[in-house]
């Protein structure tokens, strides 16, 4: 059984208390180790709809359009997260795509875009998506090719994005495109836009380790009428980069569940393990393994509701703290889990027995939503601005 004293940490409420042990009942219910990884998109819509019907999805998205918090509580978001990871890799994917792929809405959307496509997602009625990697810039976001030309009131799209979670099953994508306002950063604007747009393609299936739904889209003189603008022209990055602020220590959370996961097996495999006369508990190799994974679990979730309870209650923008919660946690997540499989032996690289799958969920997350490089770039940048020799 997961440790779960954390709940009792001072950066949560009694409704995050709440929140977590409904959760833990629902997934033991609702929930499998395992899904058809050769139908990988039947078992996500499946897994939208079950978080629909249960009421999670209501975290991704504010009150006023039928969410539960008046904001984005990012406490509510990595805690579930944690909890869906621990149980099913995908049903974790599944509900953070809503989340980030309807997140820039939330905070920049008009009144009508907002109901045309919250209250649907928080339902679980629409799949979300949030495009914005491109084949040849990759993490260097601010060099995207993408463009969105002002025509006749309305903009012609042309371009690729990639590596686009939920692609091909979403129902609608948060776009980022160049503009032109200002070179660099300043000339990407963001546009929602319907899956059935003429000129959207599906050029590719990506088939990854971990199967998740995950695509190239191609844009060929794609027409958008001037209301699929979402905000202010020119500033789609900054609006990106406020949506990943929010996400950000989600990802981690996500690490955080896999590892607590992982020492589950870890345990109850060195409890039972015959080795001579006791078991594998009893050797000090092991025990030494066990105190390092309990460490890297509890450092991370330490870094993580910190990040969360900054912003939720002290209103701060924390890019470091949200930086340095996913680089540790998703970082020292391998490390727990490889210790996992090599107390496991052959059994540990198995195909379907949990620390397996671990292993290949784990992997993904030190790249997406900003690759442990860039957040040590991120780390170092905000130390050095701040330092006062």
């Amino acid at each position: 059984m997961s440790d779960r004293t954390f709940l009792d940490w001072p950066f949560f409420d009694d409704a995050h208390r709440a929140l977590a042990e409904r959760l833990e009942a629902w997934c033991e219910a609702e929930l499998c180790d395992s899904h058809d990884e050769e139908d990988v998109d039947a078992a996500c819509r499946d897994l939208v709809r079950k978080l629909g019907a249960g009421g999670w999805l209501r975290y991704c998205v504010p009150a006023s359009h039928g969410g539960i918090h008046e904001k984005l509580d990012v406490r509510s978001l990595a805690l579930i997260r944690e909890t869906l990871a621990r149980h099913s890799g995908l049903a974790d994917f599944a509900f953070a795509m809503q989340g980030l792929g309807s997140g820039t809405i939330s905070l920049f959307g008009t009144e009508a875009q907002k109901q045309a496509y919250l209250p649907a997602v928080a339902r679980g009625e629409k799949i979300a998506a949030f495009a914005l990697t491109e084949p040849a810039s990759g993490s260097d976001v601010a060099s995207m090719d993408s463009t969105a030309e002002e025509v006749g009131g309305g903009y012609v799209v042309n371009g690729a994005k990639t590596y686009i979670s939920n692609g091909g099953i979403a129902d609608f994508y948060v776009l980022f495109v160049r503009t032109g306002e200002a070179p660099g950063a300043k000339g990407i604007s963001t546009f929602i836009v319907n899956a059935d747009t003429p000129g959207l393609t599906v050029a590719e299936r990506i088939r990854v380790i971990a199967p998740h739904p995950l695509a190239t889209l191609r844009f060929d003189a794609m027409t958008l009428g001037a209301d699929a603008l979402l905000g202010e022209r020119g500033r789609g990055f900054a609006q990106a980069m406020a949506t990943l602020d929010v996400f950000r220590t989600t990802v981690g959370a996500a690490a955080l569940g896999f590892a607590r996961r992982a020492l589950d097996e870890a345990t109850r495999r060195a409890l039972s393990r015959r080795l001579g006369d006791g078991t594998l508990a009893d050797n000090a190799i092991t025990q030494s393994k066990l105190a390092e994974m309990v460490l890297d679990v509890d450092s991370s979730a330490l870094l993580i509701y910190r990040a969360a309870w900054l912003r939720d209650v002290k209103g701060q923008r924390n890019s470091r703290e949200a930086a340095l919660a996913k680089l540790h946690a998703t970082d020292s997540a391998q490390s727990v889990i490889d210790k996992a499989v090599q107390m496991f032996g052959g059994l540990g690289v198995t195909h379907g027995v949990p620390v397996e799958s671990l292993y290949r969920e784990i992997r993904a997350l030190r790249i997406y939503e900003g690759a442990s490089e860039v957040q040590k770039v991120v780390i170092a940048r905000q130390h050095l601005a701040g330092y006062r020799p």
